[in-house]
């Protein structure tokens, strides 16, 4: 596979822009580690080579252990995740599938453990990593 093009080059003040909402949610109330599995899940279900490298790296860096890793993907299927990581991984789900739409019992759900603000900086996250996620698949930005 061969890069396509290099956006942050050829349009630097937009990848500054999208950039600036990465620097905002590093600085949110949201667990470091739940803004790289939401990160990481959405990657998943975008196919992004390029993300899911460079957020597992992350998300190791950060403490995550390699198990919970492996089985991000199925989430649903073991206890090692929290209620409240479940209920945002399913958020981060349904926004970034959403031609289903956000369904009110997830969003009810997510919204029974965070206040407004951590909500909203949550959906952001999640919001950004698709974007993200569609500049690197479109583009073919390369591993390594």
């Amino acid at each position: 596979m061969e890069s396509r093009i290099n956006i942050q080059k050829v349009e630097p003040a937009a990848y500054q822009a999208m950039y600036g909402l990465e620097k905002y949610l590093s600085t949110s109330k949201v667990n470091p580690i739940l803004l790289e599995l939401i990160k990481m899940r959405a990657s998943q279900i975008n196919g992004c080579a390029f993300c899911l490298n460079m957020h597992s790296t992350d998300a190791r860096k950060m403490g995550e252990t390699e198990q919970r890793l492996y089985l991000l993907n199925a989430w649903r299927e073991t206890t090692l995740f929290t209620e409240e990581e479940k209920a945002v991984l399913a958020l981060t789900e349904e926004v970034t599938l959403i031609t289903n739409h956000v369904s009110d019992d997830t969003y009810n759900k997510a919204a029974s453990f965070f206040n407004e603000q951590e909500l909203s900086q949550i959906i952001m996250a999640i919001v950004t990593i698709n974007a993200w996620n569609r500049l690197a698949i479109t583009a073919k930005v390369m591993v390594g």
